[in-house]
């Protein structure tokens, strides 16, 4: 392992890869990625995910230039409303300012906002959102090669959060976010189990490549945008 903030570490294999991509945060900083509290008011969060749950147009997302794969991913894209982007927009344009300092970017142009929802039994396999993996004849990752260089910042807002035990539609169990190559000093996986309102923020490079455990019950809901940036 390699220490790349005060509290998270990466796994020593990322250091022999290629990466064309690879950068990281300021090192001096608690964590390499972000999570801001609150961007959504839990009443906000409510109406986004009552308006998802009655959608009944929504379609199963695919891989990036590949047709739909159930095995690596099992998610469903929603639609956002007019009303519902125009808040999103309101929230993300009064963290932007400390997004861009912390990274040390400037954001550029972003994708639209993809809403994926995530039922019992949806998840999404390891992976990057910048990169696909290069692998050997055995298997074995040996590098990354860059399909989409626009992305270089990725964010996350919840509309639903994580409890063991769900008894509502507000709320799931499994569905963690598992960054697949960050560790603690013990080197246990950095797995984030957001709240409703939250938004996680993070590099799109392979340093960040993550996945989605299987949701266990309940519903998981998030708002998903990838920025392009001058860095």
């Amino acid at each position: 392992m390699h220490q790349i903030s005060n509290y998270v570490y990466a796994r020593d294999e990322l250091l022999g890869w290629d990466i064309p991509t690879a950068r990281l945060p300021n090192p001096y900083h608690d964590f390499p990625y972000m999570v801001l509290e609150g961007v959504l008011t839990p009443v906000e969060c409510r109406f986004i995910t009552a308006a998802a749950l009655s959608d009944n147009t929504a379609v199963q997302a695919e891989l990036r230039g590949r047709s739909l794969d159930t095995t690596i991913r099992k998610t469903d894209i929603h639609i956002l409303s007019p009303e519902h982007r125009e808040m999103y927009n309101r929230r993300f344009e009064a963290v932007k300012a400390e997004i861009e300092d912390f990274f040390a970017l400037s954001l550029a142009k972003a994708t639209d906002v993809q809403v994926l929802g995530y039922e019992s039994g949806s998840f999404y396999l390891k992976h990057s959102d910048d990169a696909s993996e290069l692998r050997d004849r055995y298997g074995n990752v040996v590098g990354y090669r860059t399909v989409a260089p626009e992305r270089k910042l990725t964010t996350v807002l919840f509309t639903t959060s994580y409890t063991p035990h769900p008894t509502d539609s507000d709320h799931f169990s499994g569905g963690e976010l598992l960054f697949n190559y960050l560790c603690d000093e013990s080197g246990n996986t950095i797995t984030l189990r957001p709240e409703a309102g939250d938004m996680v923020v993070f590099l799109s490079n392979p340093y960040f490549s993550h996945e989605v455990l299987p949701v266990k019950e309940g519903f998981r809901l998030s708002l998903v945008q990838w920025h392009n940036a001058h860095m």
